[in-house]
């Protein structure tokens, strides 16, 4: 893959949504599009990787699905402010893997980001923070049926991290459903676009890959 050998600023595009929106499907559509139609280097940044570290206390509570993830208290917002400016600045950074069925982050394991020329962050409280607001070139809001979410995050934590499904629905209905209508939901008004039905929209994917793939040809012509 050619890597312009001139660093410019990437191209921060923020990617929120409630659980199961489809985020993470919406930015892989759109790293593998802009991958293929520009050749250029696309990365994904999570929010899981900056989920605060838990008391034992707090761990215990949220082995049991007793513990609100999805509240902004639970996200360290400044270490995401850090990042993300480093990625900007063209500098390396290093992000802790999350293991969701411990609770922590994974010991060693990590992604690194850098030359990048998109980047993408998902994450359901991205848009909640005005520091964090203030660094994205791009906000996208993806926006699905709440009985798709649910259904979607019911199978995903009972089939791939094994909880039972009493805790699961007992932890949606607690803290989820609160949550994203307290912190979530309210951010979709910050958004630059909304994709109604997730990754099923290629046509708004679309109208977001072809001017950020235009721009970044314009770029790398400008270099060359």
């Amino acid at each position: 893959m050619h890597i312009m050998e001139k660093r410019t600023t990437p191209f921060l595009i923020g990617v929120a949504g409630g659980t199961s929106s489809g985020k993470s499907t919406v930015c892989q559509k759109i790293m593998d599009k802009l991958s293929q139609d520009c050749q250029r280097r696309v990365a994904l940044v999570k929010q899981d990787s900056f989920y605060r570290r838990l008391s034992d206390e707090e761990q215990a509570l949220a082995k049991k699905g007793c513990f609100n993830f999805d509240h902004p208290d639970a996200v360290d917002d400044q270490a995401i402010v850090a990042a993300l400016t480093k990625i900007l600045a063209g500098k390396p950074v290093r992000l802790p893997r999350y293991d969701y069925q411990e609770c922590r982050h994974k010991a060693e394991e990590y992604d690194e980001v850098q030359n990048a020329d998109v980047v993408l962050f998902e994450g359901i409280l991205i848009f909640y923070f005005p520091k964090i607001r203030e660094l994205l070139h791009m906000k996208l809001f993806v926006d699905t049926d709440p009985d798709t979410r649910l259904s979607r995050r019911v199978v995903r934590d009972v089939r791939e991290r094994g909880r039972p499904l009493e805790a699961v629905l007992n932890q949606y209905n607690q803290y989820i459903k609160p949550a994203f209508e307290e912190f979530c939901l309210p951010t979709k008004k910050y958004a630059d676009m909304i994709i109604p039905r997730g990754a099923e929209n290629e046509v708004a994917i679309d109208l977001i890959v072809r001017p950020v793939g235009d721009m970044i040809r314009s770029r790398a012509r400008a270099k060359t």
